[in-house]
């Protein structure tokens, strides 16, 4: 190996090795922020969870004392983790922003608040699906036939488990763009792959809803419209992707 050579070498690990330590560092400010919102969270737990508690008619219990911690250090925590996630992106943006002409720093740039605000939607969507259609579903099961009885701890995992997927599955427009903008995905390919997306979503909203055919085709109907609009989007994207293309072809 020449000195040339050798000194080429160690460039690309100096680069790789100062790229990680910026990674890192990124992390490092998201973490610091991610604990400094649980935090605050953890201050406003009793206002969060009224927030919740008093959109359902049913008295929320508690069977053993640990179950006040969960509830304070759930709440907290999920609190933290959607405060978060503008953090997070942009600390993701500031790392790849070198790599980026300014046309597309201006571009990416308004990734950061959609994901968010499409985190918050899908929260707010899945909320509303809780407690106007699936725990009335639910409810409606029992009929008098049985005494009420919810536990905090009970409660806030099926509400969880029910709202988190649907604010994950509001991000999928953003991921599609992104992922056309790498060359991962085309417009094309997501055409063809329709059926199968279909089919997914369907299972999903068996998984995240009670076993009733009108909830589940409730839930998946606006599921389907968020993959129809990042087919939409993911055009646009790809049309732009190429329009450049051949701009710079005929540049050079």
């Amino acid at each position: 190996m020449t000195a040339n050579s050798r000194t080429q070498v160690a460039d690309k690990e100096m680069n790789v090795v100062e790229h990680l330590s910026e990674l890192r560092n990124r992390l490092i400010v998201t973490a610091i922020f991610f604990v400094i919102f649980f935090f605050v969270g953890f201050i406003f737990v009793k206002d969060i969870f009224y927030f919740f508690a008093n959109d359902i008619d049913v008295k929320l219990n508690i069977t053993s004392p640990a179950d006040t911690i969960w509830v304070y250090f759930t709440i907290a925590g999920i609190s933290a983790i959607v405060l978060t996630i503008p953090i997070l992106s942009l600390q993701l943006w500031l790392f790849i922003r070198p790599g980026l002409t300014p046309h597309e720093r201006n571009i990416s740039l308004l990734y950061v608040p959609v994901v968010f605000l499409l985190f918050i939607f899908g929260l707010g969507f899945g909320y509303f699906m809780f407690v106007k259609l699936i725990l009335p579903f639910l409810l409606g099961l029992n009929d008098d036939m049985f005494n009420e009885l919810f536990t905090v701890d009970r409660y806030f995992r099926f509400l969880f488990r029910v709202t988190l997927p649907f604010a994950l599955l509001f991000e999928l427009p953003i991921i599609i763009m992104f992922l056309t903008s790498l060359g991962i995905v085309t417009p094309s390919f997501l055409q063809r792959t329709r059926k199968y997306a279909f089919f997914i979503i369907l299972v999903v909203g068996a998984l995240i809803t009670p076993p009733d055919i009108v909830l589940q085709l409730v839930v998946a109907v606006p599921l389907y419209l968020l993959y129809e609009i990042s087919i939409y989007l993911s055009k646009i994207v790809y049309r732009r992707k190429q329009k450049k293309h051949v701009e710079f072809m005929k540049s050079n």
